[in-house]
Order: C-alpha cells, then structure tokens, then sequence
C-alpha cells in the first residue's frame, strides 16, 4: 500500500512497504534538473549534484561513502531535465542510517571552494567523454533540433563554457533557491515500519526552510521547423536518430504512444528490428521509444549503422513509419506490446530501488501518483484504431528531424530521403 503525507514545511513523504524483502531504498528528490536553468546557468543542478558528495558540516567526503558502503549498501545520485536524486539502497535495518546520509547531504553541503574547483574538471572531462560516445551524443544533437534555443534542447551536464563560468555563490544561490521543503520528495520503498519512517522524516526534515514550488519555461507550443544536422567525425558507425515532438506525460495518447514505440522498435520481436537488423543486416542496434516531459514529448529512432548503409536504413525506418501510418497495426502485435509493457513493469517493480524510482519520479514532476491498476487499465484500453491515429498525427514530413554523427557531408543528400 503506497503512504503519502506531507511534514508541517510542505516536504511531502511517499512510502510503499514491501514486507518481504531484506531491503529498503530512500530517494530525496528535488525538484530541479535542467529545464530550470537559465543558459549561463547550464549544467548547475548537475554540478551540484556532484558537489553534494563532497562532504557535510558533519562529515568528509570519505566518511559519508563509509557510512553506506560500510553495511554493505549503494550510494548514487542523478540529473534528469525535471529533477535531482539522490539514493540510497540499504538493508532495512540500516535505513536510518541511509535517511541520515541522504539529509545531510541535501541539508548542510559544504561546497568548499577547493571541491567546486576539482570537481569542475571532472565534469569538464565527462562532458568530453560524452562527446565521444557518438551513440551518446547523436541524442544531445537531436534534442537541440527539437527544442532549439531552450533548456530542454542544451545538455544537463553544461558546456565547456557554462561551466567554467559558474562560481561557488552561483551553486549556492540555486541550493538556497531549490533546495527548499516545499520542492522536495522524500521516497521510501522496501521492508520498514511505518512508524520509524515518520518519526525519521520528522527529524531530519521537519526544519527544512518551507520555500515554494519552482517553476521552469515551458515549451514552445509552435510549430519549429523540422530540422537536419550533420556533425561530420572520423568514425566506423554513423549514429543516426530520427523522430519529432511526442506528447506529454499527461497526454491521453502517451501510452498509446509507448504501445507504437514497441510495436516499431521496442524489443527484438519489433518491426524496425526484424527489418533494419535481421533481414537486411544494416545494423547491430536499432530501437524506437518515447520520452514525455511536463509539456511536452519526443519520439525517435536511433541506430548504429555503416556509413554507407545510411541512406538504404533511413529509407527502411520511413517505410515501417508510413506502413504504421497506413494500415492498422495486427492483433497479435497490439496483445504482445502490451504484454510486454505490463510485465517490464511488474518484473522492475519487484526490486526496492526501482519502485522508489517509480514513486519519487512521479511524485516530483506530477504531484501525483498513478497506481499499478492505472497504468495497466490505460494500457490495456489502447485500440489498434488509436495507434493508427497517433502515428497519422506525428508521423508527418514537418514533424521530422534527423540527427547524424559520422564520416558524411552531404546534407541535402540526406535531406531529400526525409519524405513520409
């Protein structure tokens, strides 16, 4: 059964007892990620999320991984565009101990001035790193085409420039800014006494400034104009991703949306899959899938393919998405992506941390949760007339983009394949 109550400042706890594991994991989500930023503020959420390990008014750096590592537990954190987490996965009788490590952390950061300078260079190297995983990146460059001049089109780690520019006062401010009880989840999953998580809450977080709920820019409700852009490197595989805008989290057509990512490229029984990999053995990897945001969503297939195969694979991918656009999809595929969506879920949601995953990220970005009998009733009451009208509606010729990295320079070679 899923507890929600929220302390005296706002904080709101969400909890879900799982009696029979050995188990819990505890997640503070914040909500801050990278559409909240500014662009000379790009990368900060990610910055501070790094700095957050660095130590407390309490303890170093070293005695905070101790402290979890130490009774066998893990310890990480992440930045996504809607919200900051940190988490921890311990044995439940070590969970406060866990709760204690985490609100330190959010509470009483240090940010040293030595530490915000070591660990800029660490972010410059793995912004450098990610720039050289083309499988990584292509997605980076896709998203600038989607949503250009806005934060949702920038890269959550920042540039080279951004963050080199922003200083301790800058990470400090926006911890003051957001780091606030009326924009922050607590998320407790796994075998607890409900009582003690309470009590913990109360003690911990009960005196966290109470602050408001932060907004971020929406995204552009116009149509931008469908874009291409080639970034010529030296490589063996051209990375390509193709798609357009999507739907929102709260859309009615998203998991009809999810239902026609799979039936495409969702699993090795999908379409572009037996297409593109097996029959014609154009590439290794191939897949299609959906993202929603708050307002706003994207669609896109992505593979890795031979420079010269490139034109011959996108014209299979725009085929398979006239074909979805023309005749409806079978019977059979529409029973098994289904299936396959529900058991992804009921198979994940067994494990602590992903269900606190589940519960926190949702809470975060929507206020809400929605409950397994939910997802699965809106699942199971997609028709196959409805993926034939979703993808009718963003299978269009202006709603297409193309991404590519690799060894190719003509662009309106390219350009002249996109038709739908």
């Amino acid at each position: 059964m899923i507890d929600k109550f929220n302390l005296g400042n706002g904080l709101t706890v969400i909890t879900h007892r799982m009696p029979s594991l050995s188990s819990v994991a505890i997640g503070i989500w914040i909500g801050a990620g990278g559409r909240y930023e500014t662009k000379r503020e790009n990368g900060i959420s990610h910055f501070l999320e790094h700095l957050l390990f660095k130590g407390t008014k309490k303890r170093s750096c070293q005695q905070l991984k101790q402290a979890i590592e130490g009774v066998g537990g893990s310890f990480n954190g992440f930045t996504s565009e809607e919200a900051t987490c940190y988490l921890v996965k311990v044995v439940n009788k070590y969970a406060p101990i866990g709760l204690d490590i985490l609100t330190d952390m959010v509470r009483n950061p240090l940010l040293k001035d030595v530490d915000v300078e070591k660990e800029r260079k660490v972010i410059i190297q793995e912004i450098k790193m990610y720039e050289d995983l083309p499988s990584y990146y292509v997605h980076e460059i896709f998203d600038g085409l989607l949503w250009p001049h806005h934060p949702l089109g920038r890269n959550i780690s920042g540039t080279l420039k951004s963050i080199s520019a922003i200083k301790r006062k800058d990470l400090f401010d926006y911890w003051g800014k957001y780091y606030r009880a009326k924009n922050i989840v607590l998320a407790v999953v796994g075998n607890f006494k409900a009582k003690n998580i309470r009590e913990l809450a109360e003690h911990h977080l009960s005196k966290v400034g109470e602050g408001s709920r932060q907004r971020f820019l929406p995204a552009k409700k116009g149509k931008d104009s469908p874009g291409i852009k080639l970034s010529f490197k030296k490589t063996e595989q051209v990375h390509l991703c193709l798609g357009g805008k999507g739907f929102s989290r709260n859309h009615p057509d998203r998991y009809g949306l999810g239902i026609l990512a799979t039936i495409l490229g969702g699993n090795m029984s999908s379409r572009l899959f037996r297409e593109v990999r097996e029959k014609r053995s154009l590439a290794y990897e191939i897949r299609a899938e959906s993202k929603q945001y708050h307002d706003t969503g994207a669609f896109v297939v992505s593979a890795g393919v031979a420079p010269g195969k490139t034109k011959e694979t996108l014209r299979v991918i725009l085929k398979e998405l006239k074909r979805v656009k023309e005749s409806k999809v079978t019977e059979g595929e529409m029973k098994r992506a289904k299936e396959f969506l529900i058991g992804q879920l009921l198979l994940g949601l067994e494990d602590s941390s992903t269900y606190m995953l589940w519960l926190g990220g949702q809470q975060i970005t929507e206020g809400k949760i929605r409950s397994l009998k939910e997802v699965k009733s809106k699942i199971n009451k997609v028709t196959r007339e409805d993926i034939k009208r979703i993808a009718t509606a963003l299978f269009r010729e202006e709603n297409l983009n193309l991404a590519i990295i690799g060894p190719l320079k003509n662009e309106e070679e390219i350009s002249s394949i996109l038709k739908l």
